[in-house]
């Protein structure tokens, strides 16, 4: 049976990002795949990459050799048939918690080596899911667009083909009255967010029911 690895990079539970990544695992199980969903955010104390160069000598080529939260989630990783990681945007980029499992995903499989780039031996589909109060038509000029990119050529390279969900001008919270915010609409966010958010829930639906049973491995 295939096993998918879903992550919520999001500090907020039961917020976009996490119900959107669980709505992906959803996906998966209606599939007949087996799925764990890890919340960054309730794990063991982390941190990013630590530039000790452990997963560049032998025995521990291409395995982050850091014993501390992120440990066990690498582990699962290396071993899964897919990998779900969503994150909310903060201030224009992923939140601590992704980055630190993204610096420690990425470098360990660096080889820094011309003959061959990544250890990775073994690709596999890659969904990367981010949301964002920022109204996806000023993407480009706030720079989100060739973030995202960055982000997928990356996750692409060394780990494995990566499609990108956006859910983006989302409701940040239940009641804006209480907050003194003169940048958003209340009515505008409440009516996206029953309007549109349930599109959102149901293509992560489905990119998490292809993913178990028709991968994007061979996709151009």
């Amino acid at each position: 049976m295939k096993k998918i690895i879903a992550i919520n990079g999001s500090p907020r539970s039961g917020w976009n990002t996490d119900i959107l990544v669980r709505e992906a695992a959803a996906g998966v199980a209606s599939a007949g795949a087996e799925v764990e969903v890890i919340d960054l955010y309730r794990l063991e104390k982390f941190t990013g990459c630590i530039s000790c160069f452990g997963c560049k000598l032998e025995p521990n080529l291409g395995k982050c050799i850091c014993r501390d939260g992120l440990a066990p989630v690498l582990e699962a990783i290396r071993n899964a048939d897919g990998l779900i990681i969503g994150s909310p945007n903060y201030l224009g980029d992923m939140t601590a918690g992704f980055r630190a499992l993204y610096e420690r995903l990425i470098f360990q499989s660096l080889t820094y080596k011309t003959e061959v780039r990544s250890y990775n031996p073994r690709q596999i589909p890659v969904l990367m899911i981010m949301t964002s109060n920022a109204s996806e038509d000023f993407y480009a000029q706030i720079g989100y667009d060739e973030m995202l990119k960055r982000y997928q050529g990356t996750l692409g390279t060394f780990v494995g083909p990566t499609k990108i969900l956006i859910s983006s001008d989302t409701l940040q919270v239940k009641d804006y009255s209480r907050y003194n915010w003169t940048m958003f609409d209340p009515e505008h966010k409440k009516e996206r967010h029953e309007a549109v958010f349930p599109e959102d829930k149901k293509k992560a639906f489905a990119l998490g029911e292809q993913m178990a049973s028709n991968p994007w491995m061979n996709e151009k």
